[in-house]
């Protein structure tokens, strides 16, 4: 009879996720600072609301996987580790400015260097080792120095645990009433901008069902997570260098992944082309800019689809303040390369005569 290895179907779904995220990047325009640079200069939420949506859908399926029993979501990364409040809030804000000056996320750039832009690999290697630093090098050490972890009771790091422990429900319950409501934002989309919500929430969702079922199946070795564009560009590199010593996992197959998804999307709308930075001044921006995401992406502990889609999808209590601290930054790094400043646009903001 044959045997499933759980461990070769979590990297087969870790692959596929990745290659359906790659084409919704390129197929679907599904990109962060896209969206964010829509609603501050006026070009629309559409894409702020296939986001809403991709997190609805994540959220719902979530719901859907814990009343089955197939997943609890206090057992997930983002629920099991303490919540660094300041750290994140430092994190959020280095990542949303390396962003706008890069022009994308971790993520991005393997959408980018699918499409045969050689500068999405040149930001894909400052973000992966940059995070290796502040994870477990010279920056790593001053963070857990500076920002020690406290110890954080799981249950209690949800919001879903806490609004069903308040009501006297499951935590199913309110994951799915705040799913349900997102889904709204997609009343008003096209049919292609809902499939693409669709898809990158269905991925994130499928995440967590394979790493919790592996979990099971080895007795809790397996981390219970799901993508991130991190800390997984770091693995993909040591991989690539020390394959023979190390292990493949769920996080390098859907960098993978992403990268061949986007490359596929990107023939099939006949955009491939190879190119790289216009000067070394823009180079010298994007570098800044991957090293600014790489080491707030591990400060707070993941990145637009790390806090902003997986985080959100099992509630944490650190997504929204991930979120809102990285809009913050990407908001004053989109202000300084379009207008050459943040004052003037802040008084704006403010209605400051």
């Amino acid at each position: 009879m044959w045997a499933v290895n759980p461990e070769l179907l979590t990297l087969m779904a870790g692959f596929i996720g990745g290659v359906v995220l790659g084409l919704a990047a390129r197929l679907g325009r599904f990109c962060t600072l896209g969206a964010i640079e829509d609603a501050v200069f006026g070009a629309g939420m559409r894409r702020l609301r296939v986001w809403g949506t991709a997190i609805g859908v994540a959220m719902l399926g979530v719901a859907l996987l814990s009343l089955a029993g197939l997943f609890d979501p206090s057992a997930s990364f983002y629920l099991t580790n303490p919540v660094p409040l300041v750290s994140t809030l430092i994190g959020g804000l280095s990542f949303g400015l390396g962003m706008a000056l890069v022009g994308t996320c971790g993520f991005g750039c393997l959408a980018r260097l699918g499409g045969g832009d050689l500068s999405g690999l040149i930001v894909f290697l400052v973000i992966g080792m940059t995070g290796y630093i502040a994870s477990s090098g010279a920056i790593g050490i001053l963070r857990v120095t500076i920002l020690p972890e406290r110890a954080t009771d799981s249950a209690q790091s949800g919001m879903a645990h806490m609004l069903g422990a308040g009501i006297g429900v499951a935590a199913w319950v309110p994951l799915a009433i705040c799913a349900v409501g997102l889904l709204f934002l997609a009343t008003s989309l096209t049919w292609r901008d809902r499939l693409c919500g669709l898809a990158v929430g269905f991925v994130v969702a499928g995440g967590w069902a394979v790493t919790a079922w592996q979990n099971d199946q080895d007795f809790g070795e397996t981390v219970v997570r799901s993508y991130s564009f991190v800390r997984p560009l770091g693995d993909t590199m040591i991989y690539a260098m020390t394959s023979s010593g190390t292990t493949l996992s769920f996080g390098v197959a859907g960098v993978v992944g992403t990268v061949i998804g986007a490359c596929a999307g990107s023939l099939r709308l006949r955009e491939f082309r190879w190119e790289a930075c216009d000067d070394a001044r823009t180079l010298k921006r994007q570098i800044v800019g991957a090293a600014f995401m790489g080491t707030g992406g591990v400060f707070a502990m993941g990145c637009t689809v790390g806090q902003g889609i997986s985080a959100a999808s099992v509630m944490a209590v650190s997504a929204p303040l991930f979120l809102i601290t990285m809009f913050a930054g990407a908001w004053v790094g989109l202000q300084w390369l379009v207008r050459g400043s943040v004052i003037e646009p802040l008084r704006e903001v403010l209605h400051l005569d």
